[in-house]
């Protein structure tokens, strides 16, 4: 079974660090991007979210949330699932959605990504 609790890497090279799950699936952590909107590296911003309770030998699902209130006016929910390879190797498969503020309402069909 996954482990979600840990330090994960992603392919842009920006790092998520989990701590332990609690017994109710909630969990905190911190997300250091490497891609910014004004380019350059950015600080770690605190993630919470929850994982949800798998049944024996399931690959859990989980999401967490993030506000970039450090660097940038957007926040950024994720969704996925944990899953372990023949190897035992790890991996998340998410999906994200990145709401970034606007000025106006009619700006508003560019701010989420």
């Amino acid at each position: 079974q996954c482990q979600l609790s840990g330090l994960w890497r992603n392919e842009q090279d920006s790092l998520m660090e989990i701590s332990a799950v609690r017994d109710d699936g909630s969990f905190q952590g911190k997300y250091l991007t490497r891609v910014t909107f004004a380019g350059g590296y950015a600080r770690a911003s605190s993630l919470k979210g929850a994982q949800q309770q798998p049944s024996e030998g399931a690959w859990p699902t989980f999401a967490f949330t993030m506000l970039w209130d450090k660097f940038s006016n957007a926040s950024t929910a994720f969704t996925g699932q944990c899953f372990m390879d023949a190897g035992r190797k790890e991996t998340l498969s998410t999906t994200w959605l990145l709401r970034k503020a606007v000025g106006f309402l009619k700006k508003d069909w560019k701010a989420t990504r």
